[in-house]
């Protein structure tokens, strides 16, 4: 199968979140499996094409904007740890800008940016002769590659039996802009803008929405939230619009690439470690609280619980829970917190104020640095992820495979990935708790801490969580299905 993916992130080369993840780790699964894939990006400034082996080309694409063409040239490469073919596009008005989507309000040129994204995919696959059975895009960045396919390159005969699939990462980010700037650069009349039309949404176009309705399968990255978004306010006014096309929404839950993340072989971990090998785990939070906290042997040897996180800072990481009940939770169980992430600024505030209140209890970092990440989760002896939603989450997942035990809150991706642990049967390998209170957040930490070295469900604990497969593997062979559901699709429409 040729599978053609359009992102506006793919880890390593750019990433602000867990969709960069999830996108390179499908397309290795797929090249590893045998299938052919192109993924399609923007040349961001931060790209270290040097790094990743990426080369310039002669190529130069010209990408149809309203009534005009604009031109990319074309740098090609492989990416890293798989076959799948990498080709970046580089227009220096578009994406030589610091950071993808310009923080914290976002540029104010983005439909336009993600406009030439989506309907450069075409052309980049046209000159690279690349015939693609799917076009993947994800979330509103690409979504408008869904139109294009239907209404404009279907005629090609390259394009003539593709199909197309959008998968939604997060529903809260739909690409809204007004009516006047986004129509004439895609070509679409002013008669297909009207109440109940693909294209109208509440006086505005709405990219995300457009993508749902021309898309011949759409996705979500876990289960539970692809019912959240149909049926509760998660979905963010597209309930409607989703349920209309409810036949072809599933929810396929992101899978973890276990070549990157395994305390067998993490090359940035202090202490390799597995089930067999748990004492590994605690020389890891030894040596990061000694080097990063700077913690002497007399403070090590006091046996305390470790909660880590790793996170952007913001309403739906469940902060503002963390802001009401995190203080009393450091005064009351005397606990150590790691933090590791970035994003508004009156969370930053609150934890440079708790390193500085909690010096010897509290260590935080902000931005994002890769090895440390990965020290973090492998040190904690819990993760904290009091999310207010959460499509899916990856971290709870790379947690459980480094037996840190997740303490979450029942939504999304985290009620499909946690199971509360029964000491009764030795089942689960995880804490939830449902109401998004303070209260709520911290019986659920107050429960999980009473289970902290005690035998035998500790260890029982740790070891279900390490035996947890959430593997990519199977995510893609999910997506392989729903990419076959979707070409039958189109062959009807073709008979």
């Amino acid at each position: 199968m040729n599978i053609l993916i359009g992102a506006a992130e793919v880890a390593p080369l750019a990433k602000v979140g867990g969709m960069a993840d999830a996108v390179a780790a499908l397309a290795r699964q797929w090249s590893m499996m045998g299938h052919r894939v192109l993924v399609v990006l923007p040349k961001y400034r931060a790209v270290d094409v040097r790094a990743h082996d990426l080369c310039s080309t002669e190529h130069v694409v010209g990408v149809p904007v309203g009534w005009w063409t604009e031109c990319a040239r074309l740098w090609l490469g492989t990416l890293p740890q798989s076959t799948a073919r990498v080709c970046l596009i580089e227009n220096a008005d578009y994406y030589d800008r610091e950071g993808i989507y310009g923080n914290p309000e976002g540029y104010a040129d983005n439909d336009r940016r993600f406009i030439f994204l989506s309907r450069a995919l075409f052309e980049v696959a046209s000159a690279l002769g690349f015939s693609p059975d799917i076009i993947h895009a994800h979330d509103y960045h690409t979504a408008l590659a869904m139109p294009l396919l239907k209404l404009v390159y279907r005629w090609q005969p390259r394009f003539y039996k593709t199909a197309g699939v959008l998968t939604i990462h997060n529903i809260a980010f739909q690409g809204l802009s007004e009516p006047a700037r986004v129509l004439p650069l895609l070509g679409v009349p002013w008669e297909e803008f009207y109440p109940g039309s693909p294209w109208e949404y509440f006086g505005s176009v709405n990219m995300l929405k457009v993508g749902i309705l021309y898309a011949d399968k759409i996705s979500t990255v876990s289960p539970s939230y692809a019912w959240e978004i149909r049926a509760t306010a998660l979905g963010e006014g597209l309930q409607g619009v989703l349920n209309f096309r409810g036949g072809d929404v599933v929810g396929i839950l992101n899978g973890v690439d276990y070549t990157e993340w395994d305390p067998a072989h993490d090359r940035h971990i202090y202490v390799p470690y597995s089930a067999e090998f748990l004492a590994g785990k605690q020389l890891n939070k030894r040596r990061l609280l000694s080097e990063w906290a700077g913690m002497s042997e007399l403070e090590l040897h006091r046996e305390v619980p470790l909660l880590g996180m790793v996170s952007r800072l913001t309403d739906q990481k469940g902060v503002d829970l963390l802001c009401h009940s995190l203080e009393g939770i450091l005064a009351h169980f005397g606990v150590r917190f790691a933090l590791l992430g970035s994003g508004a600024n009156r969370y930053e505030d609150f934890f440079r104020y708790l390193a500085s209140r909690y010096s010897r209890q509290v260590f935080v970092q902000f931005g994002y640095n890769e090895a440390l990440a990965h020290k973090i989760i492998a040190a904690a002896d819990y993760l904290l992820m009091p999310s207010r939603y959460e499509p899916c989450g990856l971290t709870q997942m790379y947690a459980l495979r480094y037996g840190t035990i997740p303490i979450v809150r029942a939504v999304g991706g985290l009620r499909d990935t946690v199971r509360q642990y029964d000491p009764t049967t030795g089942e689960g390998w995880g804490f939830l708790f449902g109401d998004y209170t303070p209260e709520a957040l911290w019986g659920a930490v107050e429960y999980a801490l009473g289970f902290y070295g005690v035998e035998p469900h500790w260890e029982r604990m740790r070891r279900n969580a390490m035996a947890c497969d959430f593997s990519a593997q199977r995510s893609a062979e999910q997506y392989l299905q729903l990419f076959e559901w979707a070409l039958e699709r189109v062959r009807s429409e073709r008979a």
